[in-house]
């Protein structure tokens, strides 16, 4: 080997060595750009016909608009038929009506630096959502508090493999329903610099999460940008119910998106075949989404999908099983032809531990996901229990998959330094690459290397490492984690300013825990 070569072969091995001294850690991106194509399985004439059926089911059956008489009126003056609750739609007016809102649209977080976009090529991970319970390898399986919920907002800001700090990542049940909003919303913007996501669960609620918003970031910008997110689910099958229909018009009114989602149960809340499911899912989809667009033109919107199977010989529901895979595939096919943005599938499993079922289940979800195109790829990192738990340990392994997938995403890149011909000068027949300085350049980048998986020979980990599977080393790394996490810096002016309006909203209202 020349001088030449020699030299920074040898620097190489010095920066290094002095790398895995300090214990650097990966460095995340705020959003990934794919670089797979997404894959399509339905031909042309079978995405017409799930479309047509989806136009019958609106113009012949049609779907209920409950408790919300605005709605009723929106869609009057659109030119729906409404009689009674019951809306029907000509074939192709839903297909119009959601063509204003924007393909592709920025979600501005509190630092600029991690605003995401979402829509087109791109995917954002955000935890999973929803859960009333938490649980650990401590501590087991209880009721999530709004310790639980911050301790998990810490996690996922610790992690370089998230995107967004999500939404009610668990209930915190010991802060009363008609408060816990104003926690949570807070928590967010104090303990992470991601976008975040708002209440649900009542107009006002919502409202007053957005008037936080405008806190944070400004009025007048507030209201020419999409700063908040609010997940808002179909009461399946063919009814949207005043709860959520007056929030997801209360986030667009706003100029903030509304995820819109049925979910599923198939054999329950749909049809068990895949296909008619599918259908039923758009209609009900596109109809929320052409919603928002009635209440205001252009306002961003997340076409959401949870398609989900069921145990037909018990009742009850399955995750991370092939059929609702699979139709996540369709959902991706269908939301590109509408040129919306799509939320849909996300790590899902039914196990009731960190175990193997649950990752089983959450990669055949996950890549569901990351194959049909999804954007905002809710459920990313905890999801336990059939979501009826957020698992600590769970959380840190499925972040630990998310990063996985930054490089799955990647795909190959081919250029003069990948395709790597002056290594094969420098080396040549029989010899050996992992000296060569084109393996030093590209050391540290070359593959993904993940914080909790043991690649150890099995003595070193049976007599050194002590035999530890992966759900105790995730035990070991969230502590960690929570131990030496530091909030990101926060304007201290802002900070009182949303302390004081919390405290403003809570005083003289007396708790309500329903």
């Amino acid at each position: 080997m020349s001088d030449v070569m020699e030299k920074p072969a040898s620097t190489e091995r010095r920066t290094r060595g002095n790398r895995r001294v300090q214990g650097a850690k990966p460095v995340g991106v705020p959003y990934i750009v794919r670089n797979i194509p997404t894959y399509d399985i339905l031909s042309e004439e079978n995405l017409v016909k799930i479309e047509k059926t989806a136009d019958r089911i609106l113009a012949e059956v049609g779907i209920e608009f409950r408790d919300d008489p605005d709605a009723l009126e929106l869609w009057r003056k659109a030119g729906a038929k409404v009689d009674g609750l019951k809306v029907t739609f000509e074939p192709g007016m839903l297909r119009e009506l959601v063509s204003t809102a924007p393909e592709v649209f920025t979600q501005h977080a509190r630092n600029p630096a991690n605003n995401v976009e979402i829509g087109g090529k791109n995917v954002v991970f955000a935890p999973s959502y929803g859960s009333p319970f938490v649980m650990d390898l401590d501590k087991g399986r209880r009721y999530g508090t709004l310790e639980d919920f911050q301790n998990l907002i810490k996690l996922g800001q610790s992690s370089p493999w998230l995107h967004h700090s999500g939404g009610t990542i668990c209930e915190p049940v010991d802060v009363p329903v008609n408060k816990r909003h104003l926690d949570m919303v807070y928590s967010h913007i104090r303990y992470s610099d991601r976008c975040f996501m708002g209440s649900v669960t009542h107009e006002s609620r919502a409202e007053e999460n957005i008037e936080m918003a405008r806190i944070l970031f400004g009025t007048e910008f507030t209201d020419k940008n999409c700063v908040i997110l609010g997940n808002v689910n179909v009461n399946s099958p063919l009814v949207w119910d005043g709860t959520m229909t007056t929030v997801l018009r209360a986030y667009a009114r706003a100029n903030q998106a509304a995820v819109i989602v049925p979910f599923i149960l198939g054999g329950a809340m749909g049809p068990v075949t895949s296909a008619g499911a599918i259908a039923q899912a758009y209609a009900e989809t596109l109809a929320g989404c052409a919603l928002t667009q009635l209440e205001r033109k252009g306002a961003p919107v997340i076409f959401g999908n949870f398609l989900s199977s069921m145990s037909l010989r018990s009742g009850s529901p399955t995750f991370g099983t092939p059929e609702p895979a699979i139709g996540s595939m369709v959902i991706g096919q269908l939301a590109r032809r509408l040129k919306l943005p799509l939320r849909c599938a996300g790590n899902f499993s039914n196990s009731k531990l960190p175990d193997g079922q649950a990752m089983q289940e959450g990669l055949m979800s996950m890549l569901s996901a990351v194959h049909c195109g999804a954007n905002f790829i809710l459920h990313s990192a905890g999801f336990l229990d059939g979501l009826l738990s957020m698992s600590y340990e769970k959380f840190v392994m499925d972040t630990d998959l998310c990063g996985a997938l930054h490089a799955y995403l990647k795909g190959v890149v081919v250029d003069d330094n990948t395709l790597a011909m002056d290594a094969f000068h420098e080396v040549g027949p029989g010899s050996h690459f992992l000296g060569s300085a084109h393996t030093m350049r590209n050391y540290t980048t070359a593959f993904w290397d993940s914080e909790l998986s043991d690649n150890e020979p099995f003595e070193k980990w049976s007599q050194e490492g002590g035999s530890t599977d992966i759900a105790t080393r995730a035990n070991r790394e969230w502590k960690k984690r929570l131990a030496e996490f530091e909030a990101p810096s926060l304007d201290e002016a802002k900070d009182e300013e949303l302390k004081a309006y919390v405290a403003r909203k809570k005083e003289g209202r007396a708790d309500a825990w329903y």
